[in-house]
């Protein structure tokens, strides 16, 4: 894990066997955000790792800048894309891995993984959230 890195800092508990994405939490109004806002009235909470596919969609062409994946127009493969609604928290929206997009369903059960993504310019492999379907 020593050369691995989250692709954006404080998006996800790293390096750890249990990772979480890192929210935040309005301490006058209890709302919940991701990615975490700072300020004096919120509070830094990790999210559940659990959550259920309310909707999702295919990429089907190549991310605009500031899109850092190693793809050009020729070789781009579409991905599937969803919001996942955390219990009692929020929605999150995210790549959807380890699934074909004819096997999803709305209201499915979804697990947090963290997956390499690319490698940057000095070598390390910057780490990227993503739901996929729970394996129970």
């Amino acid at each position: 894990m020593s050369n691995q890195k989250p692709i954006a800092d404080n998006l996800f508990t790293w390096p750890s066997d249990q990772p979480k994405l890192l929210g935040s939490k309005d301490t006058e109004t209890g709302r919940y955000f991701f990615p975490a806002k700072k300020s004096n009235t919120h509070e830094q909470v990790e999210l559940s790792t659990k959550g259920k596919l309310w909707t999702w969609t295919v990429q089907r062409f190549m991310p605009k800048t500031p899109y850092i994946g190693t793809e050009n127009p020729e070789d781009f493969k579409p991905y599937a894309v969803g919001y996942i609604e955390l219990p009692g928290e929020i929605m999150v929206e995210s790549r959807l891995e380890g699934v074909n997009p004819e096997d999803l369903e709305i209201g499915m059960e979804m697990e947090l993984s963290i997956d390499p993504f690319v490698k940057n310019e000095d070598g390390e492999e910057l780490m990227m959230f993503s739901f996929r379907p729970c394996k129970n």
